[in-house]
């Protein structure tokens, strides 16, 4: 069963400046170029992949999207706007990103900024809203359970937006804990159906790097998809933040067999293919 990977990064230090990954003393702290994850994609499911940001700069989406133009696997891209500038955002919405066939989506570091609330400011909400005007969604990049209270906010203020949490918001794995705070949030987020899930860097979240296996991850996967349903979530490698944890293919193994206990053929397909090319307007063909 064909999947889109809605997960993916590129970083090129020749290219865009990273500033999480300055002083980063782990293997991440290289030039990751997009044909380097091909060997391992062949051993995968993974027909289509989208480009996620990694810098909150114009550099990094415009190679974003060069790549995605030469790369024919590659047929979206998660950019970035300054979104503390509304009329900037929407100019250079309106007047470059718009008319880019790979430009699908924005996203903002917010787990790198200080103030959990940072989507709350005016200014920023004012660029949401001007996202949610042109259909474009939003990937929440939360680590912190005032991350999803801050979304649910931003829900309320900015209605029509629709948004995804990557990474599940980062469930409590690692503490072996069911399920806390995060579940008690994510079932009010679940009430909004303009939030979807990103089934995403479990391994890394997992705190076992290269041990981590199926039964460390399943009971979160069960509970998101019992409260958000298999129409609202959708799969994402993190390669190569997903490095830390094991192979692309390994991790890869672990999502579908996660996934063959816990949903029927065409529930796997929504979350394999379906949701992800509707959500990010993708235009694929039907399977």
């Amino acid at each position: 069963m064909k999947i889109i990977d809605t997960h993916i990064h590129i970083w090129d230090f020749e290219k865009a400046k990273y500033t999480w990954l300055e002083g980063n003393n782990s293997p991440l702290n290289r030039t990751y170029a997009i044909e380097e994850l091909e060997g391992e994609r062949l051993k995968t499911n993974v027909e289509y992949g989208i480009l996620v940001q990694a810098a909150n700069n114009f550099e990094d989406t415009d190679w974003m999207l060069n790549v995605a133009n030469r790369t024919s696997w590659i047929k979206g891209v998660v950019g970035w706007l300054p979104l503390l500038d509304p009329e900037y955002s929407k100019a250079i919405l309106q007047n470059k990103y718009q008319k880019n066939l790979y430009f699908k989506g924005v996203r903002h570091l917010i787990h790198d900024e200080k103030d959990a609330r940072w989507l709350l400011q005016p200014k920023v909400l004012k660029s949401l809203q001007v996202l949610a005007k042109h259909q474009i969604p939003f990937d929440v990049v939360g680590v912190l359970p005032e991350h999803i209270e801050t979304a649910l906010e931003v829900c309320r203020q900015v209605p029509e937006l629709k948004m995804v949490f990557d990474h599940l918001n980062q469930p409590p794995i690692k503490e072996n804990l069911k399920f806390g705070s995060w579940g008690d949030l994510m079932k009010k987020a679940a009430q909004n159906q303009n939030f979807y899930m990103k089934i995403s860097g479990l391994g890394t979240t997992s705190g076992k790097p290269e041990k981590w296996r199926k039964d460390d991850i399943s009971d979160y996967i069960k509970f998101i998809l019992d409260h958000f349903g298999s129409y609202r979530c959708f799969l994402g490698g993190d390669w190569p933040v997903s490095l830390l944890s094991g192979s692309y293919s390994y991790t890869w193994r672990q999502y579908e067999e996660t996934l063959q206990d816990l949903l029927s053929e065409e529930e796997r397909r929504a979350v394999y293919y379906d949701n992800a090319n509707t959500f990010y307007n993708l235009n694929l063909e039907d399977l």
